[in-house]
């Protein structure tokens, strides 16, 4: 079984993702932490925890999403997986943080791309890759069936949903993603978003005034 814990992070307040099963084996989920303090928190627990981080990923490569991209790659010895359509938002990732008076260095390592459809495995338990597009280019979230969760990546959230009007954005794509690839699973599946609290589909559907569908 996973679990799935999160950690606020960097001045825009992004949630990094650790799932973890009970071997111990964990799943590093868009690394933001920015500030020397933060990686130390993420590392400690995963320390107390006796986790051993086993892949990297991001949602989609926007700067708050990757500032520890390169560290935890060179903590805990792992390469970066992505979707391959997020390839130059990463690029462009360090420009932006100079933008925002957040510089960091990009990780530079080797690039494994995500394809929709196909599984990630934590051990015995999985979770599936569903293209996501709108907010970035090549967004992706992780659906865990068995579980009824998804994480999101910065596509929905408590009755929102990802801007789109950074570079790469599509406002109709994004609302095709949600439609078509969260809103058709189940009520129940519980979506941890890239900000903010955790919300439901169900919920989502009823109450979010931006894709409301009854």
């Amino acid at each position: 079984m996973i679990k799935v814990e999160h950690f606020t992070f960097n001045p825009l307040q992004e949630n990094t993702y650790l799932l973890s099963n009970e071997k111990g084996d964990a799943l590093i989920i868009d690394p933001g932490c920015y500030f020397t303090a933060e990686q130390e928190t993420l590392k400690t627990h995963i320390a107390q925890q006796q986790l051993t981080p086993v892949m990297l990923i991001n949602t989609h490569c926007h700067l708050d999403h990757v500032f520890g991209n390169k560290w935890a790659a060179e903590t805990y010895k792992l390469e970066l997986y992505l979707h391959k359509d997020e390839e130059k938002v990463f690029e462009w990732a360090p420009a932006f943080g100079l933008m925002w008076g957040l510089s960091f260095d990009n990780y530079k390592g080797p690039l494994h791309f995500l394809q929709p459809g196909d599984n990630i495995f934590l051990g015995e338990d999985s979770l599936k890759i569903l293209f996501t597009p709108g907010h970035s280019p090549g967004s992706v979230s992780l659906y865990c069936e068995a579980q009824h969760f998804v994480i999101s990546g910065d596509v929905l959230f408590l009755e929102s949903i990802g801007r789109t009007d950074l570079p790469s954005g599509n406002h109709a794509q994004l609302i095709k993603s949600i439609h078509e690839q969260l809103f058709t699973l189940p009520d129940e599946t519980v979506v941890y978003s890239g900000h903010g609290s955790v919300t439901t589909i169900g919920h989502e559907k009823k109450h979010n005034p931006y894709v409301q569908t009854c």
